[in-house]
């Protein structure tokens, strides 16, 4: 990974938006601070679309449209966005009303299972905001055993659902979409080109779940923290890191675009 300094004018120029991650990378231990959330009006300035891409709950992606400068808010690791029309959050959800219904009843058997063979795993305080998937407090509040984690993947997978790690959650889901494919989705339903956008956006994370993302897009970048394992570490990183990361490298961008 290059530092986030070798990003070029020409690259910054060539952009359309950027796509950002929220916990350990926009937020600062869950806490939003002045500085990143001033660096989105920033980034709108010099002609960039900012757009929330997280595994936090479509609650949170709907208030977010409401109140932050962004064009929508991907929740959920890519399963659902909100947009705003006509000053209205619009949710977007690939899945029909009858097999969104089927989905959350056959995901709710399974936390019923995970919750009796793993009760060590505490539920995460957001849980109750989703629509597509459940999540376990493994790093927010709560640091259970590696060893509780992984037989809680291994019920998951035994009843054919994914698994999904963030720096704070492991996600439970029978939703098939990633970060990676539901940015693309929901940028195909902006109108953008769905094979040069993604060169046309920057995505910058810190952890497990953003891996397709940074599989997805060309100029991509991770703040200091980065943690998991990767097919394909992102281009740049930060000196500095979470919410103080995510300032650096839009201060960076804002520059480049600005001289």
């Amino acid at each position: 990974m290059k530092d986030i300094t070798s990003l070029s004018k020409q690259e910054a120029q060539s952009l359309s938006g950027v796509l950002f991650d929220l916990d350990d990378t926009f937020l600062e231990h869950t806490q939003l601070t002045s500085a990143a959330y001033s660096a989105l009006f920033s980034l709108r300035e010099v002609g960039l679309c900012p757009i929330v891409l997280t595994g936090r709950p479509a609650s949170w992606a709907e208030m977010i449209v409401r109140m932050w400068p962004v064009a929508a808010a991907i929740a959920e690791n890519g399963a659902v966005a909100y947009t705003l029309q006509d000053r209205v959050p619009v949710l977007l959800d690939p899945a029909s009303g009858a097999h969104r219904a089927a989905r959350r009843a056959q995901l709710g058997r399974l936390v019923e299972q995970v919750r009796k063979e793993v009760p060590e795993l505490t539920p995460a305080n957001d849980a109750l905001g989703r629509l597509t998937d459940y999540t376990f407090d493994i790093g927010e509040t709560q640091r259970p055993s590696a060893v509780f984690i992984q037989r809680a993947i291994d019920v998951a997978h035994r009843h054919g659902a994914r698994t999904t790690q963030s720096s704070v959650h492991l996600h439970l889901t029978f939703d098939r979409m990633d970060k990676g494919s539901g940015a693309i989705a929901l940028l195909t339903h902006l109108g953008y080109d769905a094979t040069s956008v993604r060169s046309k956006f920057a995505f910058i994370g810190d952890s497990q779940n953003d891996a397709s993302a940074f599989a997805t897009f060309s100029a991509t970048c991770a703040v200091a923290n980065l943690s998991g394992q990767f097919s394909l570490l992102p281009k740049y990183k930060t000196s500095l890191p979470k919410s103080s990361g995510f300032c650096q490298f839009a201060d960076h961008v804002v520059q480049l675009r600005s001289s």
